[in-house]
């Protein structure tokens, strides 16, 4: 069943913090607007799928949303619980209202009428359309979880998850877990279940070949990942504003060096190119330790080569030096991919078929025909911030 025409001036697809942050600023400015959410919730990453001793990694400031700081009383790092009570009264304070579980299907620009045309499936299996001179497209780097296709793993005998799924390591006590992935999901994840008593792997992919990290002593492979502590990432974005990137990733290398030692040896081996640097040309986050890396240094967290295959009917996995170990789990934390291209036509004059922008920073946010994307340029919530404000000038410019 579908039913009539609602119109609007912005229709935004997304109610994460860079949909409510979009409309946070439309709402200040008057314009009128329409948030549409495929989820039960706002936020629903944070609201559903991260695990519970997860804290913000940059200071708050870095990830306040626009308008509305967070209260004096929450910690440096807000944990997981404070930031979702945050976005609540966000929603609150600026009266955001999405239209939930109205899941976008389509999405087009009608010249001769100068608009963009939406259809959202709704509960029931109803459709609903919605019409809008600007869209923006608010859906997050992080909409659909990423599983690799690997050899034999649908007939793999334990568990297989993603971390999305992952609430902390109460119940894997003495299991053999394989966490594959060595983003900060993935290494704050093996240092959970460690600390809860599992018998804790991690494999990190890499274009470099490996030799295993054997029981009886290291051996060097390339991991090519930056491992920084949480204070000195958090000076370093700080000193990107005043001084030159490669000066500050010296400074944070060097200081990092200082702070973990030589982890060649363990088989952790920095990139040629800075943590900021890479952050800022591919949008390559470094992992900031919690204290996963002292669990590597003391063999807690035994590091394994990139994963080959599962030994199919079994509990086997195979890993690309053709070793071979049994385990009862295996979690992906093998991050997102985007499903823009499927709902959104007319699109590609401002993201590519992986949903990301195809316009270089600054200028990543705005597209034609009155098109633009918030909390995409993988500049976390402080990128999802300045977008969110962006867009909300340029349209106010416009009407």
């Amino acid at each position: 069943m579908t039913t009539g025409v609602e119109e609007t001036v912005v229709i935004i697809v997304g109610a994460g913090p860079s949909g409510l942050a979009t409309a946070a600023c439309l709402h200040k400015l008057s314009i009128p607007y329409i948030i549409l959410e495929r989820e039960d919730c706002i936020a629903s990453l944070f609201n559903k799928k991260t695990y519970n001793r997860l804290h913000l990694h940059l200071v708050k400031s870095f990830c306040q949303l626009p308008h509305l700081p967070f209260p004096a009383s929450f910690p440096t790092y807000a944990p997981i619980a404070q930031f979702l009570e945050y976005l609540d009264d966000y929603a609150s304070c600026f009266k955001i209202n999405p239209r939930f579980c109205n899941r976008v299907k389509f999405a087009k620009y009608e010249e001769d009428e100068e608009k963009w045309k939406v259809e959202a499936e709704v509960d029931g299996g109803g459709v609903k359309r919605y019409e809008g001179r600007f869209l923006v497209v608010a859906t997050g780097e992080t909409s659909d979880v990423f599983i690799p296709e690997v050899d034999g793993l649908s007939d793999f005998k334990g568990e297989v998850i993603h971390s999305t799924e992952y609430k902390s390591g109460k119940g894997y006590e003495n299991k053999k877990v394989l966490v594959v992935g060595a983003g900060n999901s993935g290494m704050e994840i093996a240092l959970d279940l460690s600390n809860y008593g599992a018998k804790t792997s991690i494999v990190v992919r890499s274009p470099v070949s490996f030799s295993l990290l054997l029981s009886g002593g290291p051996r060097n492979f390339s991991m090519g990942i930056h491992i920084l502590s949480r204070w000195s990432f958090n000076i370093g974005l700080k000193l990107q504003k005043i001084i030159p990137i490669h000066l500050v990733d010296s400074f944070l290398v060097l200081v990092n060096n200082i702070i973990f030692g030589d982890l060649t040896r363990y088989g952790i081996q920095r990139p040629q190119e800075g943590p900021i640097a890479g952050k800022v040309r591919h949008s390559k986050y470094p992992v900031v330790d919690m204290g996963t890396t002292e669990k590597i240094k003391s063999s807690e967290i035994r590091v394994l080569p990139a994963l080959k295959s599962a030994n199919g009917g079994g509990y086997e996995v195979v890993f690309e030096n053709g070793r071979f170990y049994q385990f009862d789990v295996i979690l992906f934390a093998t991050g997102f991919k985007r499903s823009t291209h499927l709902w959104l036509q007319g699109g590609d004059c401002l993201l590519n078929n992986d949903g990301l922008p195809k316009p270089m920073y600054p200028n990543h946010w705005k597209g034609e025909n009155g098109l633009y994307c918030a909390g995409l340029a993988r500049r976390g919530l402080y990128g999802a911030r300045m977008d969110a404000q962006s867009i909300a000038q340029h349209i106010f410019k416009l009407i």
